[in-house]
């Protein structure tokens, strides 16, 4: 065989053994944001599974806090419904964070909600719960970025789009009040209507 029928063979499969890896790279990192993201969503359901009940406690202590307890339900149906489209969740997310935090509000104008071993395993599932969202998060918005660094970067980009690689967001969540993202139980929020905007990770 010529040579030159040599050096192109080598070159051709030098280069499909390069679009393999690169492929095979960008698959793995898709896969890990999709691990990530599935574990956001498995925690914020966590969440919406512990609202009714910390609804069902404050409203047994302060009934008559209806328009507080009406928008946190409110805010957790909104949430629950939310878009698959992690903008959509995060918008939702965040407005129920700023719920929460006007509900556990009303805490200090209530010693019997204080004293309620149950609302206070609720407050201390709530607070490890959203620990967990956070770590979710963090570990999402890092895989995100170690794929959209693959994903754009030359010549990976050009494998990225050929096999349609799409974009994926961060997940952030915002709060209107400006409040920290997370939902710090230990302070208290203002009485005022929360706000906001939800925002995942790394």
């Amino acid at each position: 065989m010529p040579l030159v029928a040599w050096v192109v063979m080598v070159v051709a499969l030098v280069g499909a053994g390069w679009v393999a890896l690169a492929f095979n790279r960008l698959v793995r990192r898709r896969n890990r944001v999709d691990a990530g993201w599935a574990q956001i969503d498995a925690e914020l359901q966590r969440r919406h599974d512990l609202v009714p009940s910390i609804v069902a406690t404050v409203q047994s202590a302060a009934d008559y806090e209806r328009d507080v307890l009406e928008r946190t339900t409110a805010a957790r149906a909104a949430a629950v419904a939310a878009g698959g489209a992690v903008a959509d969740r995060a918008r939702a997310e965040g407005a129920l964070t700023g719920a929460l935090r006007t509900l556990f509000a009303v805490e200090e104008a209530y010693p019997e909600l204080t004293a309620n071993a149950n609302f206070l395993a609720l407050q201390a599932e709530l607070a490890t719960t959203e620990e967990r969202i956070a770590y979710a998060r963090g570990y999402y918005n890092a895989a995100v970025a170690e794929y959209e660094t693959s994903r754009t970067v030359f010549p990976s980009r050009v494998i990225a789009g050929a096999f349609g690689f799409g974009a994926r967001p961060f997940f952030e969540l915002e709060i209107g009040s400006g409040a920290p993202v997370s939902v710090d139980l230990s302070a208290r929020a203002p009485s005022d209507a929360p706000g906001g905007e939800p925002g995942a990770a790394e």
